[in-house]
């Protein structure tokens, strides 16, 4: 069975949205055994947090049942350096210029290599960007919501 992390977009979507609380609730329950949270994605949904009741909660439910069960995972310094060559293939390539990377799509880049290197399906609906990414680096494995339904 493949194994899976979910892009901050959807956490953000079950934050403030009843409808994608509840696709995002259905997801785990079907394939709990086999998700993980990715540590960049972790960051994401905290900086996210207007003050310290929202870190609490988003940390307590997005990020803490993770850690308790060890599938937390963070990425490796080939996955930062593979990160880096993305960029470098998008701005050779002319779909990117050099000042036009957003902080998000940086953080793309570093899922998108540390999923790869592990295995994983991200699930997100940002297809277009990993689309890209994967443009300069074959063999990104993305979904969009919610494979297996």
């Amino acid at each position: 069975m493949p194994k899976y992390v979910v892009d901050t977009n959807l956490y953000i979507e079950a934050i403030t949205t009843d409808g994608g609380m509840t696709a995002l609730a259905a997801f785990q329950r079907r394939l709990a055994p086999f998700l993980y949270q990715h540590s960049t994605v972790a960051q994401e949904i905290l900086a996210g947090a207007q003050n310290e009741g929202d870190f609490e909660r988003y940390y307590e439910d997005g990020i803490a049942p993770f850690e308790r069960l060890g599938r937390i995972y963070t990425p490796s310094h080939s996955s930062w350096v593979d990160a880096a060559r993305i960029m470098t293939r998008l701005i050779e390539s002319r779909s990117k210029s050099a000042g036009g990377f957003t902080r998000s799509f940086l953080n793309d880049c570093l899922i998108a290599t540390s999923t790869r290197e592990n295995g994983f399906i991200l699930v997100t609906r940002n297809t277009k960007d990993f689309a890209l990414i994967n443009s300069a680096d074959a063999g990104v494995n993305f979904a969009p919501p919610w494979p297996g339904s």
